[in-house]
């Protein structure tokens, strides 16, 4: 129970920036989080649009165009069939590069905040108790 504790607490540091690193953490995670939001919503207009009227399509409504979407974007593969018109296939391909870089991303973000973590609780370590 007590690495879970642990993850609780580092998550709660995170959420109320309790450090400098914490901080930055936090403001890289919600603007990546806002800005897929934004790109979700723009793509499932973009893929509404593109697909609503293509013989075959899956995409009915904004609401499946959404699903759609959202799946991409969270790389998860699902039952509906991939985009029939060009414009629509050039966007899944730009939903999916956009994944693997936000990925990318916060795998960097998250390395970043362990390395300075780590620094940061060297530097506790090696203060003079007061």
């Amino acid at each position: 129970m007590r690495p879970l504790a642990g993850a609780v607490r580092g998550i709660t540091a995170v959420a109320r920036a309790e450090t400098e690193t914490h901080r930055h953490l936090r403001e890289r995670i919600v603007a990546v989080l806002a800005l897929t939001v934004v790109v979700d919503l723009v793509c499932a207009g973009l893929i509404f649009v593109f697909e609503r009227h293509a013989a075959g399509t899956d995409v009915k409504s904004f609401g499946s165009a959404l699903f759609f979407s959202s799946t991409q974007l969270l790389t998860v593969s699902s039952s509906t069939a991939n985009p029939l018109t060009t414009p629509g296939r050039i966007l899944d391909v730009g939903m999916e590069l956009y994944a693997i870089t936000v990925v990318a991303t916060l795998a960097g973000s998250f390395g970043a905040f362990f390395h300075m973590r780590s620094h940061e609780r060297s530097a506790e370590r090696r203060r003079p108790a007061e």
